[in-house]
C-alpha cells in the first residue's frame, strides 16, 4: 500500500552571504519526503542546518535554490494573499524558545486566538473564547490560564501554549523546531508524549527537529541525519539504530549515554573525522543501500555499506 506524500523537499539550498565574497551554505542541496501521518526526525549537531531547513520549508526564509512542495504545490515563489493564508493555515511551527516566541504583552487568550482571528475561524467572541478554552485543555492547561500573561508560566507550560497556538488553525503539518531543548528533562518527556497523543488523535504530520537522538528515536517513524548542510543518512528509526552506516551517524549514536554505570565507564565514543572517514576518490551522492535506507556515499563506500548491513 503506497503512502501519501505530504511534503517533498527537492535539492533544497539555503545560502547566506556574510561578506562581499563570503557565503555560508547552511543547507546545501538536501532531498527528502515526508508522508502523511508520520513523524520525520531531523538530527545533527548545532549549526548543521536543520533549523534553517525547517524555516525554509515554512517560508520564513526564501530558498536560494531547489524546491519544496506541499501536497504537490510549490511552497516558494509568488503567491496571492489568499494562497499564503491557506498555506499558513495548513503548515504551522512550534519554536525552540517557548518564551521568546510568545508576545509578553498579550494574554494567553489573544496569543492562542491569533490564528483564529487572522483566518476568521471564530464567528463570535463566545465561539472564540470556547475554542481557546478547548485548545488549552487539549494541551494540558485549563481555561483559567487564558487571562494570564506568558511570564506567569513555567517553561513547559509556555511550550504547551505555543503548541495550542499552532493547533488553533487545525494544521495538517507541524514543524517542531527543537521544541524541548530549552526544557528540563522531566518536562521534555511530557511535551513529547503530548505531541504523540495529539498525532494519534488528529493524524498530524510532524517534522521534529532536535539534536537528542534518543528522544528523536522515541517520537520518529523515520530519521534524517544532517552534517554541515548535507543530508548524510535517512532510514526508519529502528533501522538507523540497528544499522548506522555513515561514520557521522555512528559518531552521534556512540555519544548517547545509557543508565548503566559499568557500560559508561568503558564506553568509547566514535569520533568522526571527515578528512579520515570519507572517500575522496569521487563526489558522494545519495544512494539507497537498502529499501528505505539512504546514505550519502561514493560507489566504493556504497558496496562496503551493503556488506556492513546487519539483517
Amino acid at each position: 500500500m503506497s503512502r501519501e506524500k505530504l511534503l517533498e523537499v527537492q535539492d533544497l539550498k539555503q545560502h547566506f552571504r556574510t561578506g562581499k565574497h563570503s557565503v555560508v551554505k547552511a543547507v546545501d542541496g538536501i532531498t527528502f519526503d515526508i508522508y502523511k501521518g508520520e513523524t520525520f526526525g531531523l538530527v545533527g549537531e548545532s549549526g548543521c542546518g536543520k533549523s534553517t531547513t525547517g524555516r525554509s520549508i515554512i517560508r520564513l526564509y526564501n530558498a536560494t535554490d531547489g524546491d519544496v512542495k506541499f501536497r504537490g504545490v510549490s511552497v516558494h515563489g509568488k503567491k496571492s494573499k489568499d494562497d499564503l493564508r491557506i498555506f499558513n493555515q495548513k503548515m504551522q511551527m512550534i519554536f525552540q524558545d517557548p518564551y521568546a516566541s510568545l508576545n509578553p504583552r498579550m494574554t494567553v487568550m489573544d496569543i492562542v486566538a491569533e490564528g483564529l482571528d487572522i483566518n476568521n475561524l471564530a464567528k463570535t467572541p463566545k465561539e472564540r473564547q470556547a475554542r481557546v478554552h478547548e485548545l488549552l485543555e487539549t494541551v494540558g492547561l485549563s481555561k483559567e490560564h487564558a487571562n494570564r500573561y506568558p511570564h506567569e508560566f513555567s517553561g513547559g507550560q509556555r511550550q504547551r501554549i505555543g503548541i495550542a497556538r499552532a493547533l488553533a488553525v487545525d494544521p495538517e503539518f507541524i514543524i517542531a523546531d527543537e521544541p524541548i531543548s530549552a526544557l528540563d528533562v522531566s518536562i521534555q518527556a511530557q511535551v513529547v508524549n503530548l505531541l504523540k497523543d495529539l498525532q494519534d488523535k488528529h493524524g498530524y504530520t510532524y517534522l521534529f527537529i532536535a539534536h537528542d537522538l534518543s528522544m528523536v528515536k522515541y517520537i520518529s517513524d523515520r530519521i534524517g541525519v544532517m552534517y554541515f548542510g548535507k543530508m548524510v543518512e535517512i532510514a526508519e528509526s529502528d533501522e538507523l539504530y540497528k544499522n548506522p552506516l555513515h561514520p557521522y551517524t555512528k559518531s552521534l549514536l556512540s555519544a548517547i549515554p545509557l543508565p548503566d554505570p559499568d557500560y559508561e565507564r568503558t564506553r568509547r565514543r566514535v569520533e568522526y573525522d571527515p578528512e579520515r572517514d570519507n572517500d575522496k576518490s569521487e563526489e558522494p551522492v545519495f544512494r539507497e543501500v537498502k529499501e528505505g535506507h539512504w546514505v550519502l556515499c561514493t560507489s566504493k563506500e556504497f558496496e562496503q555499506y551493503k556488506e556492513d548491513l546487519v539483517e
